[in-house]
């Protein structure tokens, strides 16, 4: 049985010969997860300053990799993904949001992508600094002292 989409902005996926109309914000969140997905694919990859991938990234380059992966082009920069990305507060956050780390708004200098809460922490998945390798880290190893973790969703 098929059922038909009554919005013309719903995205219809075919599963099994029945057509199911996902809503614009599950097809957002399918993005945001499979660009989550892509990162993960490169953990072990070395950190490699203004490298945009596909075997080697800095914080950034692995963000705007994974996401043009799946269809969403981003802006090159930390700072620039910040600017451009809708603002979400802690508690609203979801999986496969950016993490921005800065001193503040204005001064964003790492991102990562939102990999969810587990063990007691918040874990995102980036391309920490030289020296590291791509990976799933601790929100909290980049907060200690001044800066603070921002979040934006696309």
């Amino acid at each position: 049985m098929n059922r038909v989409a009554t919005s013309a902005i719903a995205v219809t996926v075919a599963l099994g010969g029945v057509a199911i109309a996902a809503t614009p914000a599950e097809a957002a969140t399918s993005l945001k997860v499979r660009a989550l997905n892509e990162a993960k694919a490169q953990t072990g990859d070395p950190y490699k300053k203004a490298a945009i991938g596909p075997n080697a990234f800095d914080c950034s380059g692995l963000t705007y990799y994974s996401y043009k992966r799946v269809g969403k082009t981003l802006q090159r920069t930390a700072q620039g993904q910040y600017n451009k990305s809708k603002h979400v507060s802690a508690s609203s956050r979801q999986v496969g949001d950016l993490v921005f780390i800065g001193n503040s708004s204005g001064s964003i200098y790492h991102v990562g992508i939102y990999a969810g809460f587990s063990g007691g922490y918040g874990w995102m998945v980036d391309s920490p600094k030289p020296g590291r390798k791509v990976g799933k880290h601790k929100i909290q190893d980049y907060t200690g002292g001044a800066p603070k973790a921002y979040y934006g969703r696309y």
